[in-house]
């Protein structure tokens, strides 16, 4: 047992879906899964285990930020033998190529965060995903009809970015913002496994516009799609 997921041995799958929003990973449970039972809700922060399609699946919130992600999945990895990791967020475009409600999948994660610079000092690690799991979900998309770009996020400490660092991210080719993948894909590297970050372009950082509660629901339902198939691919 770990310090922050209260879930006995063998309670969580060695496959599992990774939303920042606890009540995000029970609607996942409650829609997607079957005979979903929850094995976590220490901190308010929920996890549960069922099957997709004859697979065991978990679904477990991770928080917001890298240090609340880094929690979650190392002890995922690390107490709990988890083998692939999929993240299924939001983002905010910055990319003319990437429209509201169309899917990012991160090919790479930029990062201004100070967890790099702890661990690698004056070295600079790329963070990137399973080329296994990118490829299932990039041809996954094009099965279920989705749009989806493959292309780097930035994964920043910053929600409110007063410096408007996302400009010369843009530059450089991000597609989108968002707060989780680097860790993801670091923790992964260092634990040797699979991981991916699925995102939905929720806003705009661009022209200002964001997609209504209502096609966020539906465009979310999509993403949810996407990684459980991707995750369950042999």
């Amino acid at each position: 047992m770990s310090t922050h997921i209260n879930a006995p041995e063998g309670a969580i799958a060695e496959l599992v879906l990774l939303p920042g929003d606890p009540l995000r990973a029970k609607f996942i449970a409650e829609n997607f899964l079957e005979n979903p039972k929850c094995y976590n809700e220490v901190r308010g922060m929920f996890g549960f285990t069922g099957t997709y399609k004859g697979k065991r699946i978990s679904v477990q919130g991770t928080g917001m930020g890298q240090p609340s992600l880094s929690i979650y999945v190392t002890e995922l990895f690390k107490f709990y033998n988890v083998q692939k990791a999929i993240r299924v967020g939001t983002c905010g475009s910055i990319s003319e190529d990437l429209k509201l409600k169309e899917v990012l999948l991160a090919n790479g994660a930029c990062t201004d965060s100070s967890l790099q610079s702890q661990r690698f000092g004056l070295m600079h690690f790329a963070p990137v995903p399973s080329f296994e799991l990118l490829y299932n979900a990039y041809n996954a998309a094009k099965e279920l009809g989705l749009k989806a770009k493959v292309a780097p996020c930035v994964s920043s400490d910053f929600f409110y970015d007063i410096n408007e660092n996302w400009k010369l991210w843009k530059k450089y080719g991000a597609a989108g913002i968002e707060m989780e993948a680097a860790e993801l894909y670091t923790l992964a590297a260092q634990y040797n496994r699979k991981a991916l970050a699925i995102l939905t372009a929720s806003d705009s950082i661009l022209d200002g516009t964001a997609t209504s509660a209502e096609e966020r629901q539906t465009t979310f339902k999509d993403m949810m799609k996407l990684a459980l198939e991707t995750i369950i691919h042999e």
